[in-house]
C-alpha cells in the first residue's frame, strides 16, 4: 500500500477510462487529480508538486510529450509515466529519453499500471537540478542572480529593464528578505553606469553619530577621532550608483542633507566649506511604511517624493509559490555543488509541498536558511525529507502561552511569561535582521524598552 500522501496527476482525454483508473488508484490509497487535456494538466502542475504524472501520449492540443516535458522541467524529481495505444519502440524510447520513468501500452491491466507506479516510487532517481536552474536564468535582463518565472517576477524583470537605462531615482519597497538589494544591484548592472562603482550603505546598521560621516565624508580634525580626510559613500559613488538600504531609519537631521544631494547633486564634507558636485544615481530601499511615517512626521514628505520617483514593490514569497521549486534548486546548487560523483541532492515531493504551502514571513532569505538547515541535518543523505524541515513546516505546533494548561501542582508564571517574551523578541530580531527599532515596532514597544529587556535576557 503506498503512502497515503502520494499525489498523482492522471491525464487522459477519455473520460470513462480516466475516471475508472482514478477510482482504482484512490482505492489503493493514492491522492488523485485528473486532467482531460494537456493544457489543464499544465495549469495544475503550475500550482502543485505532484509525486507522479501519468499521461496519455496522444492528447488534443498539447500532447503527452509536452506534459511530461513541462512536469520534469518544473519538478525534476517527479515520476513521469506514459500510457498510450500507440505502443511502438520508438515512442517508448523517445519518452524515456525525455525523462519518463516507464511506458505502459493500451489496453493494459490496472495491476500492470499499479506495479509500474509502485516500482518507480521505490526506484526514484532525480536529475541534476543545478544545470536545469542555470537554463532558467533570464540572461536577457542580466539578472543572473534572480530566480523566478511567476507573473510577478516577469513584471519585475520588465520594470528593471525599463528603468535601468535612465538616471531616475528608484525606491524599492518590500518585506524583509524579499531581495531588495539584489534588485538594486540588477538595476545597476543593467544601467549605463554598470562600469562605474556600486556603493551600498545600510542606514540602520551604522550608529546615528557616524552615519553622517559615512555618507558625506569628513576632513582631518572635523571631529574627535578624525585623524585624516575621508571620502564619504556619496563621493565614492560619483558617476555610479549609491544604494541606501533601510532609508526609513535615517535620522531626520540627515534627511534634509540627503534631499539636497537629490535636488542639487552637491554636498559638503563634514568640516569642509567647499561644495562637491556629484553625478550619482540613488536607489533606496525600505521595509517601512514611508507614507505612514510621513504622516507621523518621522520622515520628510519632500524627501519621500524625491526618492519615490520610480517605485518598485517586491512581491512576498507567499504570493509566488510557483517560484519555490526554482529557488530551492538554486540554493541546493549554491550550498551543495554538484560534481562530487554522487547522485544529485534533491527534495522529496512531500517536503516540496510543505515548502510551497508555507507563508514565509522571512521570505526568500528564510527559505534559504531552511534549505541550509535541512542540508546540515541530512547526515550526508542525498534527499531532503519532511523530517529535515523546521517544526513549523512539519505541521508541529510551537508551544504558546494560550496552549499551556494549569497543572495540579501549579506553574511558575513569571518564568513562563519570561520564556514567551524572550522567544518573541528573538523572532522579531531575526525577522528585522537585528534592527532593534524595527523589532520594537513589531512588538509594539518603544526602542528604549526593547533595549532594556534585552539587557535582562
Amino acid at each position: 500500500m503506498p503512502d497515503s500522501k502520494t499525489n498523482i496527476l492522471l491525464v487522459d482525454d477519455e473520460d470513462a477510462l480516466r475516471g475508472v483508473v482514478a477510482e482504482r488508484l484512490v482505492d489503493e490509497g493514492f491522492e488523485v487529480a485528473q486532467a482531460a487535456s494537456g493544457e489543464e494538466a499544465l495549469e495544475q502542475l503550475q500550482g502543485f508538486a505532484f509525486d507522479v504524472v501519468v499521461s496519455d501520449l496522444r492528447l488534443p492540443g498539447i500532447d503527452g510529450r509536452g506534459v511530461i516535458d513541462a512536469a520534469l522541467e518544473r519538478y525534476p524529481g517527479i515520476i513521469a509515466i506514459v500510457v498510450t495505444g500507440y505502443a511502438t519502440v520508438k515512442d517508448a524510447v523517445d519518452t524515456i529519453k525525455r525523462g519518463a520513468a516507464d511506458f505502459v501500452a493500451k489496453p493494459f491491466q490496472f495491476d500492470e499500471l499499479l506495479h509500474v507506479i509502485n516500482t518507480a516510487l521505490e526506484q526514484r532517481r532525480l536529475k541534476d537540478e543545478n544545470a536545469y536552474l542555470r537554463q532558467q536564468l533570464d540572461e536577457r535582463f542580466g539578472l543572473g542572480a534572480m530566480v523566478g518565472k511567476s507573473a510577478a517576477m516577469r513584471t519585475l524583470y520588465q520594470l528593471i529593464e525599463t528603468v535601468a537605462p535612465s538616471a531616475a531615482t528608484v525606491l524599492i519597497t518590500g518585506e524583509t528578505g524579499t531581495g531588495k538589494e539584489m534588485v538594486a544591484r540588477a538595476i545597476h548592472q543593467c544601467s549605463l553606469r554598470r562600469q562605474q562603482r556600486y556603493v551600498a550603505i545600510n542606514c540602520s546598521a551604522i550608529p546615528e553619530p557616524l552615519l553622517e560621516a559615512e555618507l558625506f565624508g569628513h576632513v582631518r580634525g572635523a571631529f574627535t577621532g578624525a585623524v585624516g580626510s575621508r571620502q564619504g559613500r556619496i563621493e565614492q559613488a560619483d558617476k555610479g550608483t549609491l544604494f541606501l538600504d533601510e532609508v526609513g531609519t535615517m535620522p531626520t537631521s540627515l534627511q534634509m542633507k540627503l534631499l539636497r544631494v537629490l535636488q542639487e547633486r552637491e554636498f559638503e564634507r563634514i568640516g569642509d566649506p567647499r561644495t562637491i558636485k556629484v553625478d550619482v544615481r540613488v536607489i533606496a530601499a525600505t521595509n517601512a511604511d514611508l507614507p505612514r511615517m510621513v504622516k507621523e512626521g518621522s520622515f520628510r514628505e519632500d524627501l519621500f517624493y524625491r526618492l519615490n520617483v520610480v517605485p518598485v514593490q517586491l512581491p512576498p514569497l507567499r504570493e509566488r509559490p510557483e517560484d519555490i521549486p526554482l529557488l530551492v534548486a538554486r540554493f541546493i546548487g549554491k550550498l551543495q555543488p554538484a560534481g562530487d560523483g554522487k547522485d544529485p541532492l534533491v527534495v522529496s515531493q512531500d517536503a516540496m509541498r510543505r515548502l510551497m504551502a508555507h507563508e514565509w514571513p522571512g521570505n526568500v532569505r528564510q527559505l534559504e536558511n531552511v534549505i541550509e538547515r535541512a542540508l546540515a541535518l541530512g547526515g550526508g543523505r542525498r534527499r531532503i525529507e519532511v523530517d529535515d524541515l523546521p517544526p513549523e513546516l512539519r505541521g508541529e505546533a510551537t508551544p504558546t502561552l494560550t496552549a499551556t494548561h494549569l497543572a495540579e501542582t501549579g506553574v511558575d508564571l513569571p518564568r513562563l511569561i519570561a520564556d514567551l517574551e524572550r522567544r518573541l523578541i528573538d523572532q522579531a530580531l531575526v525577522r528585522t535582521e537585528g534592527n532593534r527599532g524595527a523589532a520594537a515596532r513589531l512588538l509594539g514597544l518603544k526602542r528604549t524598552t526593547l533595549v532594556e529587556k534585552l539587557k535582562r535576557i
